[in-house]
């Protein structure tokens, strides 16, 4: 077994694997620093399929479904840098801090997950280093790099949300998420409510917190920076179309935003 000297800690990743961080439009000059913590569903292969059927894997459990394909087109639209991140949210969720329970999580929703039983410290560990920890060293580089070239820097947090959850349906069709930040979501909310054809959630159906959530806490409001989470229904985004829409919409929201909020900021600075 290969070690990482560091920690003595089991290298969970094969050379030959796919790594942790996927980027798109790198050099991209828009405000906006796009990311994706649930973006894709790898699973390493020293863990095989953690005990699940294909199906399970599938499922909302494993990933944010949809969520890539809204993300890299929206990336293209806005010309704005995305950070995402491939493994499945069952091997590590990248938007929780790793202290707690959910972020290996032993049961996700109603579904026991084998393959996280009984870990040992270091196989969480290993699990730690080898997918979170280069997903947010890379993001907290970008936003070191952005600052130092002066470039406006708002985060957006990209996920999607299951229509339905222990049994009851959700109405809304897309989510502002927030916590701190009193700037860029009562925007958001007024923009998206002005579409005229959208049933659109305050902080719903997730509510940002230190407890639940990495992403925003640390890298937006520990940074200073405007932030704001999206969620979008999968029904919504579970084809092709339905992506293509979405980041069309989101892209034209965003140039509002852009306009109202992060130019006349820029030019004040």
């Amino acid at each position: 077994m290969v070690l990482d000297s560091a920690a003595d800690t089991p290298l969970l990743l094969e050379a030959t694997e796919v790594p942790p961080v996927f980027e798109e439009n790198a050099a991209g000059r828009s405000p906006f620093l796009l990311t994706c913590d649930h973006y894709g569903r790898l699973i390493p292969h020293a863990l095989g399929d953690l005990g699940l059927p294909a199906s399970e894997l599938a499922r909302h459990i494993a990933w944010d479904i949809g969520i890539a394909g809204v993300a890299e087109q929206l990336s293209k639209h806005l010309d704005a840098h995305l950070i995402a991140q491939r493994y499945s949210r069952l091997v590590i969720d990248c938007n929780r801090p790793p202290c707690v329970a959910s972020s290996i999580p032993v049961l996700s929703e109603a579904t026991t997950v084998p393959g996280n039983e009984g870990l040992t410290r270091a196989a969480a560990e290993a699990r730690r280093r080898a997918i979170f920890e280069p997903y947010h060293r890379r993001v907290a580089e970008v936003i070191d790099r952005r600052l130092r070239e002066g470039m406006p820097t708002v985060l957006v947090s990209l996920h999607s949300f299951t229509p339905v959850y222990a049994g009851i349906a959700r109405p809304w069709h897309v989510g502002t998420l927030y916590h701190r930040d009193t700037r860029l979501p009562p925007l958001l909310l007024q923009l998206f409510r002005g579409e005229g054809d959208l049933v659109v959630g305050d902080n719903e159906p997730y509510a940002v917190s230190d407890e639940t959530d990495y992403t925003i806490p640390i890298h937006g409001e520990a940074r200073g920076l405007m932030n704001s989470g999206i969620e979008i229904r999968q029904d919504l985004i579970a084809d092709q179309a339905g992506e293509r829409q979405w980041a069309e919409r989101l892209a034209r929201i965003f140039a509002e935003v852009e306009a109202t909020l992060v130019k006349p900021r820029a030019s004040h600075l």
